[in-house]
């Protein structure tokens, strides 16, 4: 990988948001990443404690121009989880940082609904559009089951994939706005052009391992496995 190609996997509770109960037991991942030269950086899914995340920017020289919902879900980009708990996310860094908010155009109700977020601060695409970080390029796939908008970020030979796809597992799809045959369709077909050499990065630590290629998870993850949606919805019904 590139020297000038930024990249950091941050794990909530160890290092960052330390001490907090729900951010430890959740095991979520932000993504740091960006341009070392030009010093251009954006967080992938800041939550629990941003401001402590765009410290850490900060401290490495980075300048934050931009974050990245992969999903609304308040344990990736804050809101109030569950109807209980409210987990700080980027409504909160935006108090600190003008900077846009990159979501597929299905996620852009549910971001609003759910993270607080208006759509002055969203900056909305569709399925293989590119973000450009310095000279770093994000290609931003549209990957829907988990929720409607759900997006993974391919860059750099990394595939960064939110609650889409696990090492072991993939994401939930009977929470509002999951749709298993959706769900089915991303893995099948959606993810079929990311390369077995590109490294899974997934957005929350479900297995022992932080990273895998993507030829050893196609050929370990069991939701993977199944060759018809028939198949894949007798292991999950929709």
């Amino acid at each position: 990988m590139s020297e000038r190609f930024y990249f950091r996997q941050l794990l909530a509770g160890r290092d960052f948001a330390v001490g907090d109960a729900l951010a430890t037991s959740m095991r979520n991942f932000t993504y740091a990443l960006g341009d070392r030269e030009t010093g251009d950086a954006v967080l992938v899914d800041p939550a629990y404690r941003p401001s402590e995340l765009l410290e850490l920017v900060v401290a490495d020289g980075m300048s934050l121009v931009g974050v990245v919902a992969t999903h609304f879900h308040p344990d990736h980009v804050g809101g109030t989880l569950m109807g209980q708990q409210h987990v700080e996310g980027v409504a909160e860094l935006l108090t600190l940082v003008n900077v846009p908010v990159h979501v597929q155009a299905e996620e852009v109700e549910w971001m609003k609904a759910r993270a607080g977020l208006g759509v002055d601060a969203l900056a909305i695409h569709h399925d293989g559009e590119r973000v450009d970080v310095g000279d770093v390029a994000l290609t931003l796939l549209h990957t829907p089951g988990h929720t409607p908008g759900s997006q993974c970020v391919l860059v750099n030979g990394r595939l960064l994939s939110g609650d889409t796809l696990f090492i072991d597992g993939c994401g939930r799809t009977d929470f509002p706005g999951g749709d298993a045959r959706e769900m089915y369709k991303s893995l099948s077909e959606r993810l079929r052009r990311v390369s077995d050499e590109t490294v899974l990065f997934p957005g929350h630590l479900y297995a022992a391992e932080s990273s895998m290629s993507m030829g050893e998870v196609r050929a370990r993850n069991f939701v993977l496995a199944p060759q018809s949606q028939d198949e894949w919805l007798a292991m999950f019904p929709s």
